[in-house]
């Protein structure tokens, strides 16, 4: 372990991407400030141990698979669904009538 000795508003760099400062010093309390990237996990000793702990036991303790249901065989007394014929709407009430025949009979 490498032991530095720092006074209030000093630093250390770690790595050229950290840098932990000594923000005050309140009795036997050493506040620290720690800037580093966003990908870097920066967490309090206790907090990173309860972290592992947490992970290790997720792992050790798996829930059993949660069973696949049956799949249920095809129906073939269904009606089979028809495909909608487009409409061309107008102001005129009976030319969407019209157009829909008309449609209805250039797919015939």
């Amino acid at each position: 372990m490498l032991i530095l000795s720092r006074k209030t508003n000093e630093s250390i760099v770690i790595d050229g991407r950290i840098v932990v400062k000594i923000v005050r010093v309140e009795g036997d309390v050493v506040k620290v400030g720690v800037s580093a990237p966003a990908e870097v996990p920066v967490h309090r000793q206790e907090v990173y141990e309860e972290i592992q702990r947490s992970n290790q036991e997720a792992l050790t303790n798996r829930r059993p698979a949660v069973p696949k249901l049956p799949l249920k065989p095809h129906r073939t007394d269904q009606p089979t669904i028809q495909p909608m014929v487009p409409a061309v709407i107008s102001v005129a009430g009976d030319s969407v009538q019209q157009s829909k025949n008309n449609h209805h009979k250039q797919n015939l």
